[in-house]
């Protein structure tokens, strides 16, 4: 009772706050402060972004939710998030402060930032080092075609659940790429439930009022608290062995090869304004965050779009059809199954395939990462946009899945139909020209691994479809409801019946 007395109180004395440094400035509609926050601390389980859905037709293109001391902003207009990311970017490319962790995502927008996201464009992901990890993608898609064959066998006829295996797959390319080795599969399992039982409690809005109240939050929900710095305890005890394996090894061998994320990082200098500790050099455990930080992307929202992509494509075998025959158009059909482990298509092959960057494009516009970015922007100086003012400190978050599915933009919007991207010359995923979807962000701030992203769903799903032939489960179906965790899953995960193509010809 005391600790939810000093809650109500606190969150009065904002309000009051609130409505004094605000009250002159004409905000974008929305609900009143103190029902914002009280919807948050009611429903903590429920990202505020999740509280707009019904707010839209109400208060128009731009509303303002209240939480915390700080106004958010949310955008669903076209146009207008592309005055903000590319007109405006400078402005709105800040982010809020959060739980401290250091990062590429959170890092406030200043030297910093542009020294580790630098870092991570023009080493790791700069293109002539994605290709020398040609061998390693290869690699992975037979162990992945290995594991899909062997449960198919076990599971008789009842099809395979694919997405604990596109897990693996994704995160073990990302392990190797971060920190140089190959591991078995108990250490990718254990990777992966650390960094996933943090993304998952996170996603559940566990962790929100840690960051929308941070000194506040620390006392009053010192059992999340300490929930959230055992989970970082767990993650740096699984993750930093492997970062100090390879810096030794790096040592003993100086030239190991192929450049992993963890070399980059040792050589990191952080500008003058953080040299007080450790000589500007990362400490372990800023070390363990960025890499944390890389990995994400292989254990969620590229597995996740994969299973997307392949669920349609499932769901509607003619453009499955379609995309096999431009595949077998470009490189011929498989290899018989004793030729396998020396044939893939390769990168060259996909630059020649129009349709698979179209089945992509569509996959991603019909099931973005998730509904909002999940990392809103911060405002550095009061700006206005379209009569309103949004003050200094506001957050901006956009409509992300609604502006993918917004009709005025889209014909059927809710229909899957690469087609539509083949009458597109060149679509500009960048928003630099105007952004009409943003499944990686856009502006100052879009996600740097979006091309990596690109290739790896463009890689496998090309290799999967041109091994297998992909089928509905009786009794199944193709569900495509969707369930929000840190990103947006599918409800119920697709299951589906694999044959091999080159040895249905044979038949």
């Amino acid at each position: 009772m005391e600790t939810w007395f000093v809650v109500v109180v606190s969150l009065c004395m904002a309000g009051i706050i609130g409505s004094v440094a605000f009250r002159r400035k004409k905000l974008p509609p929305g609900p009143s402060f103190l029902s914002s926050n009280l919807l948050l601390l009611t429903n903590s389980r429920v990202r505020p972004g999740d509280l707009l859905g019904n707010l839209k037709s109400k208060y128009g293109p731009l509303i303002t939710l209240s939480i915390g001391f700080r106004p958010s902003i949310f955008v669903s207009d076209h146009s207008l998030a592309h005055r903000i990311l590319i007109q405006k970017g400078a402005i709105f490319s800040d982010r809020p402060k959060t739980i401290p962790q250091r990062n590429i995502s959170t890092a406030t927008y200043g030297p910093t930032w542009r020294l580790l996201r630098r870092n991570l464009a023009s080493e790791l992901l700069h293109p002539s080092c994605v290709k020398s990890y040609s061998w390693a993608r290869k690699w992975m898609l037979h162990v992945l075609i290995g594991r899909l064959q062997v449960a198919e066998k076990a599971g008789a006829g009842s099809g395979i659940q694919v997405i604990e295996h596109f897990q693996f797959a994704m995160l073990s390319l990302l392990v190797l790429m971060c920190f140089g080795e190959k591991l078995d599969e108990r250490k990718i399992d254990e990777i992966t439930r650390v960094q996933r039982d943090m993304l998952l409690v996170f996603g559940s809005g566990r962790f929100t009022v840690l960051a929308a109240f941070p000194k506040l939050g620390k006392i009053l929900f010192r059992n999340r608290w300490n929930e959230f710095r055992k989970m970082v305890e767990d993650k740096e005890r699984v993750l930093f062995p492997l970062i100090k394996s390879r810096i030794e090894a790096s040592k003993s061998v100086p030239q190991l090869g192929t450049v992993a994320y963890v070399d980059t990082l040792v050589n990191l200098r952080l500008p003058e304004e953080e040299t007080t500790t450790n000589g500007g050099k990362l400490t372990d455990k800023e070390m363990v965050s960025m890499c944390s930080e890389f990995l994400t992307a292989g254990i969620d929202a590229t597995s996740t779009a994969l299973q997307w992509i392949m669920a349609n494509l499932v769901k509607h075998p003619h453009i499955q059809s379609k995309l096999y025959d431009e595949i077998v158009s470009v490189v011929g059909p498989p290899p018989p199954p004793g030729e396998q482990p020396e044939s893939t298509i390769n990168e060259d092959d996909l630059r020649k395939m129009a349709y698979l960057k179209a089945v992509v494009l569509e996959g991603l516009r019909r099931h973005p990462p998730s509904h909002f970015l999940l990392l809103p922007h911060r405002v550095t100086k009061e700006v206005e946009v379209e009569g309103y003012v949004i003050p200094e400190g506001a957050t901006v978050n956009f409509f992300v899945a609604e502006m993918g599915r917004d009709p005025k933009v889209w014909d059927d919007p809710m229909e899957f139909k690469p087609e539509r991207f083949l009458l597109i010359d060149g679509f500009d995923l960048t928003g630099s020209k105007g952004i009409k979807m943003m499944p990686f962000g856009a502006g100052r701030r879009i996600c740097p691994g979006s091309d990596l992203a690109l290739l790896h769903l463009e890689y496998f799903v090309a290799n999967l479809i041109w091994f297998f032939q992909w089928n509905a489960v009786d009794g199944y179906g193709v569900d495509l409801s969707e369930k929000v965790e840190f990103s947006v899953v599918m409800k119920n995960p697709l299951r589906t019946q694999i044959t091999s193509r080159a040895e249905k010809r044979n038949i």
